[in-house]
């Protein structure tokens, strides 16, 4: 079954230089200031499901060329790597880059109690051949180790819920069909609701009323599948309370429209079994955020939850064993967990981020 990550190694990730064998919890909390490595962390995550999905060469297209992954470019580093340790598994890989400007997975393996066989270099890795193999033998467990390690990986997701304009995925008509995962921006999130309504109704309604905490005028959700040519489409209409008109989902505000899919993400009956969020705090009322940190606290019970931020009023609502600091320490990242004992003073009269905004917790920018 796809697991939790308890153990991370990176090397040479875009300002990651060195992070050995951190530990992650259920819970955790990425903060720092702007340039400390918050987003490289979560990119690397990205970079993972890439590789899950045989798309390691667009996404490094997409984003320019290998050389920009590498910490401080390829007369620094001449490679990434990583080992991931989650459950009884292991996973490790090595990337190369090319001379035009990609990636070559030198090195790929899995483990389960032994070491596994190191594959020869190639363009993409191997994780969704594990997976596809799986899949055609619809072989039970036990699987191979193999087939653990692509399970869990390929199940690892960032959230990023920023773009809410009105081209955004999550606010036009979405496939009906499109329905198996919340997808990373919510692009399907009226499909994924109307299957959560159908199947899943305990869920939907609690996405319902936490929606209605911070949205009082909000009644409920149409979700009305339409016909359009061969396909079936569905739009995330609604209904404001005292009013009988749909209104569309342009009409939802930016931080109603982040906060729906967040709870979407937090609320859905099963989870990635790690979940990763990038500034969730953007754009939501201190209520909303309120809100927010008690379903991330609730959702950890049942997975696990990393979250990046910059918001003291979020960071207020954690324990300081759940906070990891990330700042800038000779040139790159560094990554801290923080101690609950050298605080206990401080925290008698003040929350943890008023510590962070007096610099008591280090956490702010670094003059190097």
């Amino acid at each position: 079954m796809a697991s939790s990550l308890d153990k991370l190694s990176v090397e040479g990730f875009k300002s990651i230089r060195s992070l050995k064998d951190f530990k992650l919890d259920r819970l955790n909390l990425l903060v720092g200031a702007n340039g400390a490595g918050k987003s490289n962390f979560v990119d690397f995550f990205r970079l993972l499901r890439a590789m899950s999905e045989e798309s390691l060469s667009l996404f490094v297209a997409e984003r320019g060329k290998a050389d920009a992954f590498l910490f401080n470019g390829p007369k620094v580093t001449d490679s990434i790597s990583a080992h991931l340790a989650f459950g009884a598994n292991e996973y490790r890989f090595t990337l190369k880059p090319t001379v035009t400007g990609e990636f070559l997975v030198s090195e790929e393996l899995a483990y389960r109690g032994q070491r596994g066989r190191v594959s020869a270099p190639k363009p993409e890795s191997g994780l969704k051949g594990w997976e596809d193999e799986r899949i055609r033998r619809n072989k039970p467990y036990p699987w191979g180790r193999e087939q653990y390690v692509a399970d869990s990986v390929s199940k690892w997701l960032v959230y990023h819920f920023h773009d809410t304009t009105s081209r955004a995925a999550m606010r036009r008509d979405q496939q009906l069909r499109d329905f198996r995962e919340l997808r990373a921006d919510a692009g399907n999130i009226a499909a994924f609701l109307y299957r959560l309504k159908l199947f899943n109704p305990d869920h939907y309604e609690q996405i319902c009323y936490h929606i209605q905490l911070i949205a009082p005028f909000f009644d409920r959700f149409i979700l009305e599948p339409q016909q359009s040519g061969p396909e079936e489409l569905i739009r995330l209409e609604w209904q404001q309370k005292g009013s009988s008109s749909p209104l569309q989902p342009y009409q939802f505000s930016d931080g109603t429209m982040r906060f729906i899919c967040l709870a979407t993400a937090l609320l859905q009956p099963d989870p990635p079994p790690t979940i990763l969020i990038d500034e969730p705090e953007l754009g939501l009322h201190p209520f909303a955020l309120g809100v927010l940190a008690s379903l991330l606290r609730q959702t950890s019970t049942r997975t696990q939850i990393i979250v990046s931020t910059q918001s003291a009023p979020l960071l207020d609502t954690f324990e300081p064993e759940e906070v990891i600091i990330v700042d800038r320490f000779e040139g790159a990242s560094r990554f801290r967990r923080l101690e609950a004992e050298p605080l206990q003073a401080w925290l008698q009269d003040y929350s943890l981020g008023q510590l962070w905004q007096k610099n008591v917790i280090e956490a702010g920018p670094v003059h190097e």
